[in-house]
């Protein structure tokens, strides 16, 4: 009894923590000083500072796309959790970035590797201090708040390759470790003016390093530590829960990939107009490039199809947006549907249970995007960036590929020790009658879409309470 006792006692603690971190840091919140200046007239320019707070909720509106795009794809027992898991990260990331994570990744370089952690502890200084050296007509807190969004949906990207068998609070520590230890120092390598892949000459305009390859790569450690779900090993098909709900993640992730690429041009000026451009360009070849390719190998044109080919061409595009021109992402974006089209039916072949093909998307995406930028990217169009291997420049194109090595070197390792740690601390995956449950159900008690179906029995209607999918059938 008294064993029983202390057991319960130490999962009772346990899932106390995280409440307790919390409370912790708003405590400690309450004692640091941070002095917004609000006196900044002439300082900034308006129109800067417009599109980029507009931008900065256009980039926020993706992660419940995401939440979308990921939960209508997924069994209808895992609806919920799945997109819970994308759209926590809005919490947890927020507070983080706050704290930590934006002084890891921009503070004062420590070796070219990583940020201050103290610099900017608890946005000390962010609200007072001197703009963004690579954003000077916006105020710092703009920035730091901008980059916060990349932050929030980078970790959300991962939810896709363990969906329907990660426990939630093992998730919750899982964002916050790839956050400081993935996340942070890689976008401190390629954005912060200090960081070793900016200075080797690396060109990441919004993201396909630090926030696909990083993702891409994290999806695939953690596909390998979760192991297969036990319908993938039955070879069962479990068909999406709600392709209407695809069609809205997409549209929102569409919608607010404009705020991603374009607003990452850090101002309101031609080179946004120019990335909104290739973004919009990109995204649209690359969803009929999937669908056609589709039809050619004998399938019918698909919703699913078109909408998954057209986030692969956003992927792509992202790294290239600012340095591309307009004709060259209408290849970026076919080309990157192709290439992953075809590592989807790969994966499909292999043991490898990735969900939702978030590697073969996201990963293979973003790969195909840097080298593609290496080829492409011109001074023409972006004067601080560089002429690709197309224009006559090899140089850069090998700096490109040797920095795409290092990150997915760096972010699938790291994430396959966070991974095994965690699994170590407390078991990732759910139990076999859980995930035959739904995660829905054993995760969280909640259902997805939940009515009354009324029942004639021996004479009389009756209501009985069913999911409305088996309604339907009934």
């Amino acid at each position: 009894m008294g064993k029983y006792y202390y057991i319960m006692k130490k999962i009772q603690l346990s899932k106390a923590i995280p409440f307790i971190i919390l409370m912790l840091v708003a405590v400690i919140a309450i004692f640091i000083p941070n002095f917004a200046n609000f006196n900044d007239a002439g300082k900034y320019n308006s129109a800067d500072i417009s599109w980029i707070l507009v931008a900065t909720a256009l980039v926020f509106l993706m992660t419940p796309g995401l939440a979308f795009f990921y939960g209508g794809m997924v069994n209808r027992k895992n609806v919920l959790s799945t997109m819970i898991k994308s759209f926590v990260a809005t919490g947890v990331v927020s507070i983080l970035w706050l704290t930590v994570g934006y002084s890891l990744a921009f503070g004062d370089s420590i070796g070219g590797f990583i940020g201050n952690p103290f610099t900017h502890i608890f946005f000390k200084g962010v609200g007072s201090g001197a703009p963004w050296s690579l954003a000077p007509t916006i105020p710092l807190m703009l920035f730091a708040l901008f980059q916060m969004m990349f932050a929030i949906i980078t970790p959300s990207l991962v939810v896709g390759a363990v969906a329907e068998r990660i426990r939630f609070s093992s998730y919750i520590l899982f964002i916050v470790m790839f956050s400081l230890l993935v996340y942070s120092p890689i976008a401190h390598w390629t954005w912060n003016p200090d960081g070793f892949l900016f200075k080797m000459g690396i060109l990441d305009f919004a993201g396909g390093t630090v926030v696909h390859i990083s993702a891409g790569c994290a999806a695939l450690a953690g596909a390998i530590v979760l192991k297969r779900r036990k319908s993938h090993i039955e070879h069962k098909e479990t068909p999406p829960s709600n392709i209407p709900y695809v069609l809205i993640g997409t549209g929102l992730l569409w919608f607010g990939w404009f705020g991603f690429n374009a607003g990452s041009a850090l101002g309101a000026n031609s080179l946004a107009v120019s990335a909104f451009a290739t973004t919009n360009t990109a995204a649209a070849a690359a969803g009929l490039s999937w669908m056609f390719f589709d039809v050619m190998k004998g399938k019918k044109p698909s919703v699913l199809g078109f909408c998954i080919g057209a986030v692969v061409g956003l992927v792509a595009i992202t790294p290239a947006a600012g340095f591309v021109g307009v004709p060259q992402s209408i290849f970026i974006g076919a080309v990157a549907a192709i290439i992953s089209n075809i590592a989807v039916y790969y994966k499909s072949k292999s043991v490898l249970d990735d969900t939702l093909d978030v590697f073969p998307c996201h990963g293979i995406g973003g790969i195909v995007g840097m080298i593609l930028t290496g080829i492409f990217a011109t001074k023409a169009v972006n004067a601080g960036g560089n002429d690709g291997l197309f224009y006559g420049n090899p140089e850069f194109f090998f700096t490109q590929l040797k920095g795409l090595g290092i990150v997915v070197v760096y972010s699938f390792s790291v994430s396959y020790g966070i991974f095994k740690f965690i699994n170590w601390v407390m078991p990732m995956r759910v139990s076999e009658a859980e995930e035959e449950e739904g995660l829905d159900k054993s995760q969280h008690d909640e259902k997805y879409l939940q009515g009354t179906l009324l029942v004639k029995h021996k004479g009389t209607l009756i209501e009985q309470e069913k999911d409305i999918a088996d309604a339907i059938s009934f």
